[in-house]
């Protein structure tokens, strides 16, 4: 790119009122109340049996998905009002938060073990996932380290100061463990880390390096080996490291077209484990048809097209944490919808993930409702003029950089 092709300041703002500015996007929230509604309803279906005899209350989980999805936007409320210069400001605190979190739950006597696997605190009547938390200070940290160090991220030194946070942050998950998350937050930091400017020779690397490091836990570690073979072949082992899967395949096969009916799902009368909240999606698939998966898919999609979009004029007005932000929440939320209905559809190894809004309340939901308020506000302080401080703080003032005018990413230098 010659400078003469590089857009001024001011041809840069014109072309952001072309997106949209001064008007909200309200795909977003039609894309989120949508799939929030269609979780209240699918977690009532598949845990109705499952809670009358558990805990002898039928709406036992209903009750329990509706309190944590009314804590979730009140936290929203909260999280919305936090302008992005703010948050941009508590990276540091919010990443020593997150990592706390996490050793904590490794501590005996305050990590509560369910499965053999240490993932949850409890305090008093309810368990915070440490993991979904740190989702969530992750992505404020590294959009706003990247952000701030942009310019140096062609040398090793400041390249490897995200990564090794990656690091400290995966191995921790790991001795939970929570495989699941590690792969999530790994990408989602990759992708950021590519969006921000990083060398293609180093991002190789570390992308090689990455998926070499994940194979290689999942080849040492007996129980991980064990459902990749079980995954290739889940009906040779039906009864025994299949039987999760297997009873999926039948959820979607029943399901056929249209499905079998609300409320009429049968692997969630006890044959499919965890229907409610891993596997939401099987009982979707088997009441509402292959019509109901393709439009539950489709509203994923909806919703990280119009992040994108977002991340399009966050960068069209030069505003980079918030556009490294947004991407961030896109690539999380995608991928872990991707890799829930992947599971669940015998496309990818069993992982215990949630599917982002519609599975069984907790941590995991308030944590996604924040990140829709990060967005939110990310919209709205787009949609203000420039200098103009509204709503508590103006992204202007947050440091730029527009990836537009990246020249070669080998050298760092516009070309």
């Amino acid at each position: 790119m010659s400078r003469t092709d590089k857009k001024s300041p001011k041809a840069l703002a014109a072309a952001g009122s072309d997106i949209g500015r001064d008007n909200y996007d309200w795909v977003l929230p039609f894309c989120i109340i949508a799939l929030a509604s269609i979780g209240v309803v699918m977690v009532a279906s598949a845990s109705i049996a499952f809670a009358a005899d558990v805990y002898n209350d039928p709406w036992y989980f209903l009750k329990r998905h509706l309190v944590f999805l009314a804590a979730g936007a009140t936290g929203a409320l909260v999280v919305s009002r936090i302008s992005l210069e703010a948050w941009s400001n508590l990276s540091w605190t919010l990443l020593i938060f997150a990592v706390g979190l996490l050793v904590l739950v490794l501590i005996p006597g305050i990590g509560r073990s369910v499965n053999g696997s240490m993932r949850w605190i409890a305090l008093g009547p309810v368990t915070v996932q440490p993991a979904e938390v740190a989702k969530f200070c992750c992505l404020i940290f590294f959009a706003s380290f990247l952000t701030r160090r942009h310019e140096k991220l062609r040398h090793w030194s400041s390249f490897m100061v995200p990564i090794s946070v990656l690091g400290f942050v995966a191995i921790l998950l790991l001795l939970e463990p929570d495989f699941g998350s590690v792969v999530v937050i790994s990408g989602t930091a990759l992708a950021m880390v590519f969006l921000a400017g990083a060398r293609l020779p180093h991002t190789f690397l570390l992308v090689g390096l990455a998926a070499c490091g994940l194979a290689l836990m999942a080849l040492i570690s007996p129980y991980r080996l064990q459902r990749l073979t079980t995954f290739l072949d889940p009906w040779g082992e039906q009864f025994s490291g299949g039987y999760q899967l297997t009873q999926s395949l039948i959820a979607f096969g029943r399901g056929e077209w249209f499905g079998v009916g609300l409320g009429n799902s049968v692997q969630k009368l006890f044959y499919l484990p965890e229907a409610h909240t891993d596997f939401v999606f099987a009982i979707l698939a088997e009441e509402w048809g292959m019509f109901g998966g393709l439009t539950v898919i489709g509203l994923y999609a909806l919703l990280t097209w119009s992040l994108l979009r977002l991340v399009k004029k966050a960068l069209v007005q030069q505003a980079f944490f918030a556009a490294l932000l947004t991407f961030g929440i896109a690539v999380l939320i995608a991928g872990q919808a991707f890799v829930n209905m992947g599971v669940a559809s015998g496309l990818l190894p069993t992982k215990g993930l949630t599917l982002p809004f519609v599975s069984s309340g907790g941590s995991s939901l308030v944590v996604c409702c924040a990140l829709f308020a990060i967005a939110w506000r990310v919209q709205k302080e787009l949609n203000e003029k420039p200098g103009e401080k509204k709503s508590g703080g103006t992204i202007s003032k947050l440091p730029i950089f527009n990836p537009l005018q990246l020249g070669d990413r080998k050298t760092g230098e516009a070309a």
